[in-house]
C-alpha cells in the first residue's frame, strides 16, 4: 500500500457495507498525492532534507525523555555529576554515571530519535531519482549532506550501543534486519562517508543557511568516529581531512578576548563553528504539549541553580541537574582563560541565592547554563525554549585532532603537532608543551569541558579503566569502576521486546 503526503484535510468517504470486491479499496484520491510523486522538485526534495535535520532538536526532551546531548556523555566521564533531585530523579543518568545501567533505565529515546534521523536522511536518497528539475550539483550535495546526517545519527547510537541494525535503504515490511556488530556498523558509516566526502559537492563552510551540514563537519564526524575505532589504516586520511580544513583558511580560533564571547548568543556561528544544533527563543513554539515543534533548547533548564537569584548574568529556571566535579575544576592551569569561560563558581557572586540540590559541587558549567534573556521571545513554554546552540564540532577540535593523530598515532602531517597543539594554548593565555598523549588529553579534557567529549576520548585511549574509578570520585558518590564490559550499554527493554517475534531479534549486550 502506497504512503501518502497529506496536502488538504481528509475528506470522509461514505461506504455502503454491501460493497462487493474490492474497487473500492482503490479510489482516486482528489485530496492526497502519493508520496512518490509528490517529490518531483528541487524545493519539495529540499523539504526532505530539512525534515532529517528536525530530529537533531528532539534529543534534549524527546520521547518523553530528557537526554541532551551532549550531558548524556558527560555524566559517564569525570567532571559533571547527574545531579537533579536524587538517584531517581532521571534515575539512567545516575545509573550511566556509576556504570550500572539496566535494560529498563538507558537513554532509550536516543535509540528512537536517531533512527528517525536515519530514516528521514534516507529518504533524500529514495525520492531523488523522481526529481526532475534540480542541477546535478544540487542534487550531489543534497546527498551527500543526507549521508553524512544519517552517519552522525548512526554514531550516536554505535557509541552507545554498538551492535546495531544498520541500514542504508529504509526497510519495508516487516521491518526486520541484522543485527550487526560495532566493527561492521563502522565500516558502513565510514566508507560512506569517505564516498560523500570524495564527491566535494558539499562547501568547506556556508555563508547562509548556518545549521546545515558542510564538508568540514563531514570530514569532522569520520575523523571522530576512525579514531574512536582506532583505524590505523584510515588515521592517516582523517589527518589529511583535518589539515583541509586547517589550510583552508575558511575557519580560525576566535580571540582571548572574545573567548567569553563565544559562549554568548552573540558569538553564535563564530569562525570557529563548524557545525552546532541550532535553537532559536525568537518566536520558539516548542512546548510541552508539542516538544518536537521547533524552538529552543531546555538543557540550560535542566543545568541551571533551582531558585537562583542575585545573579548578574544566569537566570533562576533550574532544575539543578549536571553540576561539575570539584575535579573538573582543579583540571585547569594558573592562568588558564578557559577557566572563567567554562566554570561558574557559586561563591563568585556573594549576593546569589539558590536551592542546593542533589550532588551540589559549588561549580557549574559556565557554557550551557540559562542566561538571563537566554528565552526571549518564546511564545510557548518559557523553559523548553532556550535559543542556545549545541557545539557540536568546532575548529579548536579540530587542530587538536591533528596534533593527536600526527604525535599519538604516528601520522604525517603537512603542519607540526606541537603548533596545532600550542595555537590551542596560546588562545587560552598559556605556554608552549610538546605534543604527546599526556599533553594532548590534558588540553582536549580542559578545552572541551562539558562538550560531550571526554568520555569517549578516555574509552578509546585507553585510560577509562584507571581515570573512571570511585577512588578519583572526591564527591564519593561512584562505586564502580569502569571496564570494557561497560563499553556498550545494555539496549532498551522496549527494543528488545519489539524486535522479539521478528526474523532478526537483538541479542542483548552484556554489560
Amino acid at each position: 500500500m502506497k504512503k501518502f503526503y497529506y496536502i488538504f484535510a481528509a475528506m470522509l468517504l461514505s461506504m455502503t457495507l454491501s460493497s462487493c470486491g474490492e474497487e473500492w479499496l482503490n479510489v482516486q484520491s482528489h485530496d492526497k498525492i502519493y508520496i512518490e510523486e509528490y517529490y518531483n522538485s528541487e524545493a519539495r526534495i529540499k523539504e526532505a532534507l530539512v525534515a532529517a535535520y528536525d530530529p537533531l532538536q528532539w534529543f534534549d526532551w524527546g520521547m518523553n525523555m530528557y537526554n541532551p546531548i551532549p550531558m548524556i556523555y558527560e555524566v559517564m566521564a569525570d567532571d559533571i555529576y547527574p545531579g537533579g533531585s536524587g538517584v531517581s530523579d532521571n534515575r539512567h543518568y545516575h545509573l550511566m554515571f556509576d556504570y550500572s545501567v539496566d535494560s529498563q533505565n538507558t537513554p532509550a529515546s536516543v535509540w528512537t530519535i536517531a533512527y528517525s534521523g536515519v530514516n528521514r536522511a534516507n529518504c533524500v536518497q529514495k525520492y531523488m531519482p523522481g526529481v526532475k528539475e534540480i542541477s546535478e550539483e544540487t542534487k550531489a550535495e543534497f546527498l551527500a549532506e543526507a549521508v553524512v546526517l544519517r552517519n552522525w545519527y548512526y554514531t550516536q547510537m554505535w557509541k552507545l550501543w554498538g551492535n546495531l541494525p544498520y541500514y542504508e535503504t529504509n526497510l519495508e515490511f516487516p521491518y526486520s534486519t541484522p543485527q550487526m556488530k560495532a566493527d561492521e556498523v563502522y565500516e558502513g558509516m565510514v566508507t560512506s562517508l569517505e564516498a560523500a566526502i570524495e564527491t566535494k559537492a558539499l562547501p568547506m563552510r556556508r555563508k547562509s543557511e548556518l545549521g546545515r551540514v558542510t564538508q568540514a563537519a563531514a570530514m569532522m564526524l569520520y575523523a571522530e568516529i576512525v579514531m574512536y575505532q582506532n583505524d590505523k589504516e584510515r588515521m592517516q586520511k582523517a589527518l589529511d581531512y583535518m589539515e583541509e580544513i586547517i589550510n583552508s583558511g575558511e575557519y580560525a580560533l576566535v580571540s582571548s578576548a572574545d573567548l567569553a564571547n563565544m559562549w554568548e548568543p552573540a558569538g553564535e556561528w563564530s569562525s570557529e563553528t563548524i557545525l552546532d544544533i541550532n535553537f532559536f527563543s525568537q518566536g520558539a513554539y516548542r512546548s510541552w504539549g508539542s516538544p518536537l515543534a521547533a524552538g529552543g533548547t531546555v538543557l540550560p533548564t535542566l543545568m541551571g541553580l533551582n531558585g537562583m537569584a542575585g545573579s548578574a548574568k544566569y537566570g533562576n529556571e533550574g532544575w539543578g541537574f549536571f553540576p561539575l566535579t570539584a575535579m573538573a575544576a582543579k583540571a585547569f592551569e594558573e592562568g588558564d582563560l578557559r577557566k572563567a569561560v567554562t566554570v561558574y563558581e557559586t561563591a563568585s557572586e556573594p549576593g546569589m541565592t539558590f536551592t542546593a540540590r542533589y550532588q551540589e559541587t559549588g561549580y557549574h558549567l559556565a557554557k550551557y547554563l540559562p542566561r538571563l534573556d537566554g528565552n526571549a521571545g518564546q511564545i510557548a513554554d518559557a523553559t523548553l525554549n532556550y535559543g542556545t546552540n549545541i557545539r557540536l564540532y568546532r575548529y579548536a577540535e579540530t587542530l587538536l585532532n591533528a596534533a593527536e593523530l600526527i604525535a599519538v598515532h604516528g601520522c604525517s602531517g603537512k603542519g607540526s603537532a606541537d603548533a596545532y597543539l600550542n595555537e590551542v594554548r596560546t588562545r587560552a593565555g598559556l605556554g608552549t608543551v610538546g605534543a604527546n598523549l599526556e599533553t594532548i588529553l590534558h588540553e582536549r579534557h580542559v578545552e572541551l569541558m562539558g562538550e560531550g567529549k571526554r568520555y569517549w576520548d578516555l574509552v578509546r585511549l585507553g585510560q577509562a579503566a584507571t581515570v573512571l574509578t570511585p577512588a578519583n570520585d572526591e564527591g564519593g558518590f561512584r562505586t564502580k569502576t569502569w571496564s570494557e564490559s561497560k563499553k556498550y550499554l545494555p539496549f532498551p527493554q522496549t527494543e528488545m521486546d519489539a524486535t522479539a517475534s521478528t526474523q532478526h531479534p537483538l541479542t542483548q549486550n552484556n554489560y
